[in-house]
C-alpha cells in the first residue's frame, strides 16, 4: 500500500502543463474585451469591475507595461496596459477605452483594453486546447481557444498574465503608494 502512495506523486508531477490547462479549463461564462482586433476572454469569476478611464499616476522605475497606479474608491490598484504587455502597438485611448478591474492571486489588478464586447457562455466542447508554438513562445497564460458565435477568442488565465517575478515586481513598486 505505501509503494502505491509513493507513485501517485511521481505521477502527478510527470502531468504536463497543457494536461493541467485542460483539466482546469472547464466551459462557463467569461468577459470578452478586443485589443487590436483580436478578442479575448476573461473567466467572469476573475473580474472585478469595468470602469472607464479614470487618471493614472505613474510610478517611476516600472516596468513600460505598468502604466501607474489609480484610486479606485479609497483603494490604490495598479493598472497595466495589456497591449505593451503583449508586444502590441500602442493606440491613443477613445471613448471605448477602459478598465478592466480583475483579481490576480491575492491583488486587484486594473488592465487597460480597447474595449469590451460582453458576457458569454463558452461550452467546455467549444474549447480547445492551446495549440503548441514551440519552445520560444510561452503560452501559459492563455487557458485555452473558445470557439462563440463563428469567432475564436483567446481565454487568458490572468493569474498567469504576469510571472510569479513580474508580479513580486509590480507589488514591490506600488507598494509605498499604499502606505
Amino acid at each position: 500500500m505505501m509503494e502505491t502512495k509513493a507513485e501517485i506523486p511521481a505521477v502527478e508531477s510527470a502531468e504536463t502543463d497543457a494536461a493541467i490547462k485542460s483539466r482546469v479549463c472547464k466551459g462557463g461564462k467569461f468577459l470578452t474585451f478586443f485589443l487590436d482586433e483580436e478578442e479575448y476572454a476573461l473567466e467572469i469569476l476573475k473580474v472585478h469591475e469595468i470602469i472607464g478611464m479614470m487618471p493614472i499616476t505613474p510610478v517611476p522605475r516600472t516596468p513600460d507595461y505598468v502604466l501607474g497606479v489609480l484610486n479606485l474608491r479609497g483603494k490604490v490598484i495598479p493598472v497595466l496596459d495589456l497591449r505593451t504587455k503583449f508586444g502590441m502597438e500602442k493606440v491613443a485611448w477613445d471613448d471605448e477605452t477602459c478598465i478592466i478591474v480583475v483579481q490576480i492571486n491575492d491583488r486587484q489588478v486594473g488592465t487597460v483594453v480597447d474595449k469590451v464586447s460582453e458576457v458569454l457562455d463558452i461550452a467546455n466542447d467549444d474549447i480547445e486546447d492551446t495549440p503548441a508554438f514551440g519552445t520560444e513562445v510561452n503560452t501559459d497564460f492563455i487557458l485555452g481557444i473558445g470557439k462563440s458565435e463563428g469567432r475564436v477568442k483567446l481565454l487568458l488565465d490572468i493569474d498567469k498574465v504576469l510571472t510569479s517575478d513580474e508580479l513580486a515586481e509590480l507589488n514591490a513598486a506600488t507598494a509605498p503608494a499604499e502606505a
